[in-house]
């Protein structure tokens, strides 16, 4: 039986932890023939405007969306410039944590990778997010530290 993984399902926000665990999942992806995907969560957030509701233009949650869109888009391209492949990426709404480990179910992922920190303000040596994944997800969890 091979316990190697055949899926691998990274989390990336933009910190340098992340972008150590893409680098990290990528590595192990191409060492065991694994699929790579990626996956980049939009916090819940409620869609407004700064100013009244009918002015022309994106809500500030659509910004936030385009913006998240930029970054998993340059994380693929990151990864591949590298000389990984990058097999499916997605971009999520919800709670992170729910949200990456409801992806690893649905795509089979039979590893996920997080970093250890977030973006988040909070010094802990294991972010909320990833000690939730760690914590809750159906498969093996490698967080890497920075």
């Amino acid at each position: 039986m091979n316990d190697l993984p055949t899926k691998i399902l990274v989390a990336t926000d933009g910190s340098p932890d992340s972008a150590l665990a893409a680098r990290k999942a990528a590595e192990m992806a191409g060492a065991f023939e694994a699929e790579l995907h990626l996956v980049h969560v939009v916090p819940v957030t409620e869609p407004y405007h700064l100013f009244a509701e009918d002015d022309e233009g994106p809500s500030l949650y659509e910004e936030d969306t385009q913006e998240a869109r930029k970054l998993l888009d340059k994380q693929t391209r990151m990864i591949e410039e590298a000389g990984g492949k990058v097999a499916k990426a997605y971009l999520r709404v919800g709670e992170p944590d729910a949200e990456v480990i409801s992806l690893g179910e649905e795509i089979g992922a039979s590893m996920i990778v997080v970093g250890s920190r977030g973006g988040g303000r909070l010094r802990r040596p294991i972010g909320s997010v990833s000690s939730s994944i760690a914590a809750h997800a159906h498969c093996p969890v490698l967080v890497v530290r920075g």
